[in-house]
């Protein structure tokens, strides 16, 4: 479509990077004020009201994202979360990985950046070594693991995708849909952070059908994309260090929109603090939390957006193991946090300092 919308100076890729960039500003503002995080979902003190919020968002995200494909705007036919052969270690084992991470770390990537925005150093260098991890997952040194942790896979056929269910599409689309409206309107949350979870997950399909149908040149092609934070991170990284070589995509416009609009939105609201690490301990966690999470988040094809947000709408079987091995790598993360402090504290009077989210 793109070559029919009278664009004769740019190409497709550029204006992807624009209309990235705009996606970005509006996903980092609202998740900087709805506090958008899967890891608050699964482990955190307010989870009720977390999961609420999330879940508004995938039934949005599922909704539009379904309806695109029903529009014909979209097909995810080849899309690498419905590839026949699933590689089913590598989506367990990354997901558990990542999972543990993210507890680590206090944080899902996609929440790390917007608090990298928001004044939080912790953050950042959490968010800047998990892209150094996920970029030597990809193409570097830790390549050649990822490669043969991926050739360990179990042929599915048809069955890859939810739409083989009784029904089609329609039906897991529904179940999905209904369940997630459920959890968000028992959640008891403000009306006011439900509609900002709804907008969020509006962005996941407008990112399909923009970079998939509207930005689609078939001269000059770039891949349909949509929310995403691991190989974004690793572009972005990439791009930052030779621009002059690497030019940007979409995922380098996603990431700076998205610390672009958290400031902006912390600025706005007076929460834009400093913070930075408190103890050489706490460091190292979140380190080892940022490596978790930098070869889990490639390992099992995305993170809790990338794989879970955007990929459970294209009902990529993939995409619900994904999520569902990174919940449980955070349960369990958390209850071994759980019972080490409960050890700890048994022989200290004073407990630890818990970092700001």
């Amino acid at each position: 479509m793109f070559e029919t919308l009278g664009f004769e100076d740019t190409t497709a890729r550029s204006v992807s990077v624009l209309f990235a960039l705009g996606i970005g500003i509006i996903f980092g503002a609202l998740a900087q004020f709805t506090r958008f995080c899967f890891r608050r979902a699964v482990v955190g003190e307010d989870r009720k009201q977390a999961a609420g919020v999330w879940a508004i968002a995938l039934s949005v995200a599922v909704f539009g994202t379904q309806a695109a494909v029903a529009q014909g705007w979209v097909s995810f036919a080849e899309h690498r979360l419905l590839i026949s052969d699933l590689p089913i270690v590598a989506i367990v084992l990354g997901g558990l990985m990542f999972g543990a991470g993210m507890v680590l770390t206090r944080g899902c990537v996609s929440r790390l950046m917007v608090l990298t925005g928001s004044g939080n150093l912790r953050a950042l260098i959490v968010v800047v070594t998990f892209a150094v991890v996920a970029h030597a997952t990809l193409k570097g040194v830790l390549a050649p693991l990822r490669t043969w942790i991926g050739s360990m896979t179990v042929p599915m056929g048809e069955y890859v995708s939810l739409a083989a269910l009784p029904g089609g599409a329609l039906t897991g689309a529904g179940l999905i849909t209904v369940a997630a409206v459920v959890i968000a309107l028992r959640s008891g949350n403000r009306p006011s952070m439900l509609i900002g979870g709804a907008v969020i997950g509006a962005l996941v399909p407008l990112a399909w059908v923009g970079t998939g149908y509207v930005l689609f040149d078939e001269f000059d092609p770039i891949a349909m994309e949509s929310l995403s934070f691991t190989a974004p991170s690793a572009e972005t990284l990439f791009y930052t260090l030779a621009s002059s070589a690497v030019p940007a995509g979409f995922g380098t416009g996603l990431v700076g929109g998205v610390l672009i609009g958290a400031l902006a939105a912390a600025l706005l609201s007076g929460s834009f603090q400093w913070q930075s690490f408190e103890s050489p301990r706490q460091t190292g966690r979140y380190l080892s939390g940022a490596v978790l999470m930098g070869v889990g988040g490639v390992l099992a094809g995305g993170c809790t957006v990338g794989a879970g947000l955007a990929g459970i709408p294209t009902l990529s079987l993939a995409a619900v193991l994904a999520l569902a091995s990174i919940a449980a790598g955070g349960l369990a993360a958390n209850a071994w946090l759980n019972a080490a402090a409960s050890g700890f504290g048994a022989r200290r009077a004073t407990p630890a300092v818990q970092p700001a989210e």
